[in-house]
């Protein structure tokens, strides 16, 4: 049994993926400083509440366990907030993230899986996008992501880090278990928001701006289930235990959303009204983010197993029904 090591895994995203290792043999080691994630999330493998840049409780863990491979969930990842508090991003996601690094080159340990993101590429200029895409982030979130890359890119020259960055797109769904599910406060993603709505926790949902130049007006978006993306990061990790090199892969189903879609899928699935109104755009907003996943396809082996929007929905709205208040309920 391998231990590997999930910073941010009291998260949405890092507690799938341990709930994926231990399913896989391995024993998930979650180190999260509960400031974004829930202790509830945290069932599979021993926990230590701490932060990643704190070295001494890092050579703890690397000596408590035989590390074998490090798995990041631990950025920051509101866009309007990185805009308002750009130190705050800097720091999470690119210094801490450096600190842990430099403990992982000092116990010799040279296997990083990264939660990278779509914002490295800004504004699009093609669709769908591929990963030799222009990175032109247009906000500090974005360009922590860009950084990071960058930081492993000279960590595997430099110190033979070999490492796998995995760009995001839109994570949706839940364990179809019913174990785990999305909770974060504030709540920005639309899918849990529009649930929301359906609970009647909110009185409607907004749509920011409906004059896009898309078939309905509406923003159109990529979704890919959770359990899809933890199976990626699992393919990852093995590509690296079988020797070969590390490198940057999109995912993303491939297929586009646009937010009057899903909110329609919504009202089938809960079979609730769920008012909406239109509102102003968001600046920012690019009219279409759809991605090509073909290069983790091809290198990973990886097909979602979750294409489906509407089974990504039925996903989340079971758990979000029988946790209304989240992992509080």
């Amino acid at each position: 049994m391998k231990d590997i090591l999930v910073v941010g895994g009291a998260g949405y995203i890092g507690s799938h993926m341990a709930k994926c290792l231990f399913r896989k043999g391995y024993r998930p080691i979650v180190l999260d400083n509960l400031v974004c994630g829930h202790h509830g999330a945290v069932k599979y493998g021993p926990f230590f509440q701490g932060s990643i840049n704190d070295a001494s409780l890092l050579h703890k863990i690397f000596s408590d366990y035989a590390i074998s491979a490090v798995m990041h969930f631990a950025a920051f990842c509101y866009v309007g907030e990185s805009v308002k508090e750009p130190a705050k991003y800097y720091q999470n996601n690119v210094a801490n993230t450096l600190a842990l690094l430099e403990v992982m080159v000092e116990r010799n340990i040279g296997r990083f899986i990264f939660s990278s993101s779509c914002a490295i590429y800004g504004e699009p200029v093609e669709i769908p996008i591929a990963e030799d895409h222009p990175q032109e982030p247009i906000n500090p979130y974005g360009r922590t992501k860009v950084m990071v890359e960058q930081i492993l890119d000279d960590f595997r020259k430099a110190y033979g880090v070999e490492s796998v960055c995995l760009r995001y797109f839109n994570a949706a769904g839940a364990d179809p278990d019913g174990e785990l599910g999305e909770d974060h406060d504030p709540e920005t993603h639309l899918i849990p928001l529009v649930l929301k709505a359906a609970l009647g926790q909110r009185p409607l949902i907004e749509i920011f701006g409906d004059d896009y130049p898309t078939p309905d007006g509406t923003c159109i978006r990529d979704y890919i289930h959770i359990n899809d993306l933890a199976q990626a990061h699992l393919l990852a990790l093995e590509r690296l235990f079988a020797g070969s090199p590390g490198g940057q892969y999109n995912l993303g189903n491939g297929e586009g959303y646009s937010v009057k879609q899903v909110i329609e899928i919504a009202r089938r699935v809960t079979g609730k009204e769920i008012p909406a109104r239109v509102v102003a755009r968001r600046p920012g907003d690019p009219a279409v983010l759809i991605s090509s996943s073909q290069k983790a396809m091809k290198d990973l082996g990886w097909r979602p197993e979750f294409p489906d929007l509407e089974t990504i929905v039925e996903t989340a709205w079971t758990w979000h029904k029988n946790n209304p208040n989240g992992y509080n309920t």
